[in-house]
This record gives structure tokens, sequence and C-alpha cells, in this order.
């Protein structure tokens, strides 16, 4: 997957995201409010995929409200996947796991198996065991390279919708 430049541009310049709600950049922060879900995605086929994109590069960067504003008024189930990822890092488990029910099963869900080595995936619990980790500060670095591999295997799902591919 060809990332357009801003994406590419802000996964080289940041760190994974931490599972809770983190510090935010500001400097990047400025930079994404200053664009457009069309500057994330020039020429996008589907502007809510690519809205999508847009709230997940703030999620990337510790924005969680900006992602909020921007995925709540979406109703696709990536939309709620974003959401249920921003109220997952905020510590608001049981709206996190309504968030995931509105989402069912998603073609990312066998991807996100895969690289947890499990045979299937439950976004329940992922949310819980962030939150246990987040709570006792244990298996935090494998739970956040998990995160990260969600953050990507959606971004990247969000990308091809809003490219029509």
């Amino acid at each position: 997957m060809s990332w357009s430049p801003v994406i590419q541009e802000l996964i080289d310049a940041t760190p994974i995201a931490p599972l809770d709600e983190g510090a935010p950049d500001r400097i990047w922060a400025k930079r994404l409010r200053a664009l457009s879900a069309e500057d994330v995605v020039p020429n996008a086929k589907d502007i809510d995929a690519a809205r999508c994109c847009w709230s997940g590069l703030f999620l990337r960067i510790g924005c969680l409200e900006d992602s909020h504003v921007i995925s709540q008024d979406l109703g696709t189930p990536e939309a709620s996947f974003w959401h249920g990822i921003m109220h997952r890092r905020e510590g608001d488990t049981s709206n996190a796991k309504y968030w995931f029910r509105r989402v069912g099963e998603h073609a990312v869900f066998p991807a996100l198996a895969e690289a947890a080595g499990l045979s299937r995936w439950d976004a329940a619990e992922f949310v819980d065991r962030c939150a246990t980790a987040v709570r006792n500060g244990e298996d935090e670095e494998a739970l956040r390279e998990l995160q990260d591999a969600e953050w990507r295997l959606l971004l990247e799902h969000c990308l091809g919708l809003a490219r029509g591919e």
C-alpha cells in the first residue's frame, strides 16, 4: 500500500501511540487541523473513508477529541472502529466495547488475529487487555505494537476504500 504523502510523513515522524491518551503532538495537531480529508487522501472517491483516515491520523498523534469529532458523525463500520479505539485509549472501556459491537465482524480482524497469534480477533478482549496494562504497567510494549498493527491495518483499509480500491 502506498500512503499519501501526508500520511507517510506523519508515520515517519511520529512514534507509535501509547495505550492511553498520551500527550498530543502539538506540531502535528496544528498541521492536521489545517488540512481536510481531501488533503489527506487526494482525489478520494469515498469521502467518508477519507475522513476515517483523517480521524486515524489524529489518534496517532494523541488528539483524541479531534478524532472523536470526525468519527462520531460518520455511520460506517470503519468510523465505529476508530471511535472504539479512541474510547479505549481514553479509558472508557464500556463505551469502547459499545462501538466495537457496532463494528461487527470487520475485514481487518483476520489480519489482527494473525498478528496477535490468535485464531479469532476479539475487540472487547483487547479493550480489557489494554485497560489492565495501563492500570498495571504490564505487557504494555507488546500491546502497543499490536495496537499499532491495528492502526496500520485499519488505516490501510480506509485508504483503499477512499481510493475506490
